[in-house]
């Protein structure tokens, strides 16, 4: 009973996600003749659990270091080395260990270190060395990698992506803006990921989507122990002025450099800390998105009634975000455009407008985030239950990715609530054409469509080609394309757009039209340059089956699946022939046997495998294939048969 009661509350890591690149290096290194290699990156990037992973199942001799110990000879290796051991001796009898893991080896003492560096110059023991950037480390340690013995692999901040597969396999069942959350305030630390995620669970502060199976979050940041850790060289300002310049940014971010607004002097000292980015409009705003939060949970109640701003005071500039992601859009570049009122009245429960909701939801869609697509949709949809915008772009993004649980439109006691006023923000707008649509000049087309063509038939006529694609019904879904000429290059009849669309995609068109692999891999490339990265995964596929050179079509084949990956679970049917071919042949077997309905335990049995590895083969597949659960299998693996690439 008592290892019952205890099970309930013990903490287990999430599944080890993402990394697939890192770890094969990281396996390669120690393996056959190499000498090893040396992992490095901030606290908190998941460099210990990647190591774990990389040796995981071999015979690995390992050492950690501490602080505690940071001056006790040979404090790591006690129990591989005898106390009266010289230096000479435990190299000794250390060149019979095949694999070496030495853990936080910036903290190692200085005989520990040198220990290492001589193993490292004999090169009979290979070494697997971690060590924490920006943390103090014995010249012996640096000298691995500076003095070129060992190769080095920096860790890089796990991508976006990555961060939603582990937080599904970890936790589950976050919508997508929550993850965006969660991804900006983390920046790749995996630590305070988990430790933040664990608070707000706590503390309550998750609520369910209405209609959905999903949560978000919304409202204060918890300041764990780690936000402290984190947060502290920020907290612990007291220069002139220093504290009350950050406490203004963190309550009004982002402000403009002006005399009357910031304290200038602090202004360049915390600039040149790298606490405040300026950027060249003479706009000043936090370095970290972490440190607002943080800041303002910081701050007393007077402080607080003095310096918060209300929901009218962020209009105009929530106005000039939507207008700055509208002009992306209409120059057809959706690369990143920095809108951060919209996302601090987001992440405090403050409605937004449909117009600006429509407009992100829109830009996001255009760059592939099918999800977070969709999640800004029904954002707006609870300020305008009838947006015809919102509607669309939530209706398309659903067809798009192949779940149409999330067309459903928001309910329950949010739907309605006030919001952040917004000039001109009535609901009885155009739609807007599809991406290059032929306007009477240049590449952008205008903010709606010639003609007049009423937004509910535009709506309705998008909505229903990519339903019907969805199903599988290719035929029904060219003969409802009309104002979106571009949907039919991208669903495989290029000819139907002749002379209805300009630039890039006019480009993709003409390169489809004549099947011409090496056309449509430089459309790719340029509709990736632009941000369109789903559009880009389509022009890759395409290409994939227009080259003669087999070489030149698994280079277009791998970048399709590069791109489709970041693409939040898209499935469109030009990407359909790519969805099974990335698994390994038992993970096909076990994904179809999965979408057929049959548990992890029915598979084993099946397969004669353990419920484990059916298990890890299923978290692989998930990670390849971009989705988040079993649920979104019998989709996928109906894909290439329903529709044809």
């Amino acid at each position: 009973m008592t290892f019952e009661r205890d099970a309930k509350t013990l903490e287990l890591p999430w599944p080890f996600t993402g990394r697939e690149e890192e770890l094969e290096l990281v396996r390669r290194s120690v393996a056959g003749g190499r000498h090893g290699i040396v992992v490095t990156g901030p606290a908190g990037r998941g460099k210990t659990r990647l190591v774990t992973e990389a040796v995981r199942g071999t015979d690995c001799a390992r050492v950690a270091a501490t602080p505690e110990t940071r001056e006790l000879p040979f404090a790591a290796f006690a129990h591989l080395v005898p106390e009266t051991a010289s230096l000479h001796r435990a190299v000794q009898l250390l060149s019979g260990v095949r694999l070496l893991l030495v853990d936080d080896a910036h903290l190692l003492d200085d005989a520990s270190a040198a220990l290492v560096h001589q193993l490292a110059v004999h090169g009979r023991t290979r070494l697997l060395v971690v060590a924490t950037d920006g943390a103090r480390a014995p010249g012996a340690i640096s000298r691995l990698w500076t003095g070129e013995l060992l190769p080095r692999l920096a860790l890089e901040p796990l991508p976006r992506e990555e961060t939603a597969q582990l937080l599904a396999a970890g936790v589950g069942g976050l919508e997508a803006l929550t993850v965006n959350r969660l991804y900006r305030m983390c920046r790749g630390d995996l630590r305070l990921l988990r430790e933040l995620v664990d608070a707000v669970r706590e503390q309550g502060l998750l609520s369910q989507v209405p209609d959905s199976t999903e949560w978000e979050w919304r409202g204060p940041v918890p300041v764990t122990a780690t936000v402290r850790e984190r947060t502290a060289h920020l907290l612990d300002r007291t220069g002139p002025g220093e504290r009350e310049t950050l406490d203004r940014l963190a309550f009004g971010e982002p402000l403009p450099v002006d005399v009357g607004t910031l304290d200038l002097d602090a202004l360049e000292r915390l600039e040149a800390d790298g606490l405040v980015h300026v950027d060249e409009q003479g706009t000043a705003r936090l370095a970290h998105p972490l440190h607002a939060p943080v800041l303002r949970a910081a701050a007393g109640r007077l402080k607080t009634l003095r310096l918060a701003r209300t929901p009218a005071d962020c209009a105009a500039a929530l106005e000039t975000e939507t207008a700055a992601l509208a002009r992306a859009i209409g120059e057809t570049d959706v690369r990143a455009v920095s809108a951060p009122v919209g996302e601090w009245l987001l992440d405090e429960g403050i409605g937004i407008p449909a117009r600006h909701a429509a407009v992100r939801a829109r830009f996001a869609r255009l760059r592939g985030e099918l999800r977070e697509a969709a999640a800004w949709a029904r954002e707006g949809l609870r300020a305008a239950a009838d947006d015809p915008a919102c509607r669309l772009e939530l209706a398309l993004a659903a067809a798009q990715s192949g779940h149409p649980e999330l067309a459903a439109p928001p309910a329950g006691p949010d739907a309605g609530k006030s919001v952040v006023p917004l000039s001109g923000s009535g609901t009885d707008r155009s739609a807007e054409p599809s991406p290059g649509s032929r306007t009477d000049r240049g590449d952008a087309p205008p903010a709606r469509p010639s003609g007049a063509a009423d937004s509910r038939e535009v709506a309705g006529g998008s909505a229903v080609t990519w339903w019907a694609a969805a199903r599988g019904d290719l035929d029904a879904a060219l003969g409802t394309v009309g104002e979106d000429p571009y949907d039919a290059v991208r669903l495989g009849a290029p000819e139907r757009s002749v002379g209805r669309l300009t630039g890039v995609f006019a480009e993709h068109a003409v390169a489809l039209a004549h099947d011409d692999g090496p056309a449509l891999d430089r459309a790719a490339q340029a509709l990736e340059e632009r941000g369109f990265l789903l559009f880009a995964a389509e022009a890759y596929a395409q290409a994939a089956t227009s080259h003669r050179d087999p070489g030149a079509a698994r280079t277009s084949r791998t970048r399709a699946v590069a791109l489709a990956r970041r693409c939040q679970g898209a499935r469109t049917p030009a990407l359909s022939g790519l969805v099974l071919g990335e698994l390994t042949a038992r993970q096909r077997q076990i994904v179809t046997l999965a979408a057929a309905g049959l548990s992890n335990r029915q598979i084993a049995e099946k397969l004669t495998l353990s419920i484990r590895t059916v298990g890890n083969h299923l978290y692989s597949a998930y990670a390849r294939l971009g989705a988040s659960d079993r649920d979104a299998l019998p989709c996928l693996v109906e894909l290439p048969e329903a529709q044809p690439a």
